[in-house]
């Protein structure tokens, strides 16, 4: 195994409560380059107090980009590989040996699995691929939120993927996205065709509750000719549908969540919400076909869209509660064990299933 000189870098501010848990994290490094932004607690003394080199800097007006730039510019000429990740972000042990197997000289970046929900008791976890460890040299940091690597070497640029290499998010649920939204703003401002920038802030209109700013956002989104991933267009309709839905507006909810699963059949979340909307209108047909629907999908994408509930026991809650008021009483009970056996401490499923049992098959009543 070759050699290469490792680095990680990271931006703070007021990350007291994590820094011995990341410090721990990304010990395997060469070195750990953080420029604080601010903070108002014993950030930086706990970082320097672990052997990080803290660089304290202002960024005004606030750019993640920016900030991340500044923390690459410290890190030493001479490194091979740098690692950019949060804070709130650990690595699992032993991922600097399975760096430098994966590494080679022709790398640019890696690929490896983040973790984005974590939940150790459950099958699923939600992840997708990510590529925040690059080469020192060819690379920059570009948007004011939702930043992206864009490289700028000379050279072809080629990843390595390292499928065993996984990086965990463990964030502090208290921390504010208040200042996402106006950098989403700026971005799309900055970057007007850029397709996932307009998706990402139609999406930020819908957390905030601006449901027509969201629907408008979104549809200009469909526009753009870049904007081609089936799985990225079929959200966008599913978030267009839950606005209007949001506004009493069922029939045209019901028809962009149609439009949503006819983009990327083989997707789970826009099936989930088509049963979601039988259910709550009580169409029993339509929830259980949707529910079945969406559980002919057996396999993530693991992109950063999946919903962790699509993969739970909502498709089969849904189907066996449909398939109970149309009085296709075997089907419910294949339907409500198999919600058991995904969450088998919920009590509701438990009582649901002893409901459809008694009228199924009496004797299967647990």
């Amino acid at each position: 195994m070759k050699k290469y000189k490792v680095y990680v870098y990271a931006i703070s501010k007021n990350e007291s409560a994590f820094i011995d848990r990341w410090m721990d994290s990304v010990s395997e490094a060469d070195g750990v380059i953080v420029v604080d932004t601010g903070s108002e607690d014993d950030t930086a003394a706990k970082l320097r107090a672990r052997g990080a080199i803290v660089f304290e800097e202002k960024i005004t007006p606030w750019r993640f980009d920016v900030a991340r730039n500044s923390a690459m510019s410290h890190i030493p000429e001479d490194a091979d590989i740098c690692v950019s990740n949060d804070i709130d972000e650990v690595f699992e042990p032993g991922w600097r040996e399975k760096l430098e197997n994966a590494w080679d000289d022709w790398c640019t970046r890696a690929r490896y699995w983040f973790v984005w929900e974590y939940h150790p008791d459950l099958a699923y976890q939600k992840k997708f691929y990510m590529e925040k460890i690059h080469r020192r040299h060819g690379f920059q940091w570009v948007h004011p939120v939702h930043e992206v690597l864009q490289y700028t070497g000379a050279q072809e640029d080629r990843t390595v993927v390292i499928n065993d290499l996984y990086l965990i998010h463990k964030p502090d649920p208290m921390k504010s996205r208040g200042q996402y939204l106006p950098l989403l703003e700026m971005s799309a401002a900055e970057n007007p065709q850029d397709d996932r920038t307009r998706f990402w802030l139609g999406r930020e209109y819908f957390y905030k509750q601006l449901y027509d700013k969201a629907i408008a956002t979104l549809q200009d989104y469909l526009k753009i000719e870049s904007a081609v991933w089936p799985e990225e267009r079929s959200a966008a309709m599913r978030f267009i549908a839950k606005s209007f839905r949001a506004q009493n507006k069922d029939e045209e909810a019901l028809g962009w969540l149609y439009k949503a699963a006819a983009e990327c059949p083989m997707v789970r979340e826009p099936w989930l919400e088509l049963a979601r909307l039988g259910y709550e209108k009580e169409n029993w047909p339509l929830t259980l076909w949707a529910a079945e629907k969406g559980l002919e999908v057996k396999e993530s994408t693991n992109s950063y869209l999946v919903e962790s509930a699509s993969w739970g026991f909502l498709l089969d809650d849904f189907a066996a509660i449909a398939a109970y008021w149309l009085g296709l009483y075997p089907k419910a009970l294949e339907h409500a064990k198999k919600a058991c056996d995904i969450s088998p401490e919920d009590k509701r499923l438990l009582n649901n299933f002893n409901i459809v049992a008694a009228k199924a098959e009496p004797e299967k009543a647990l």
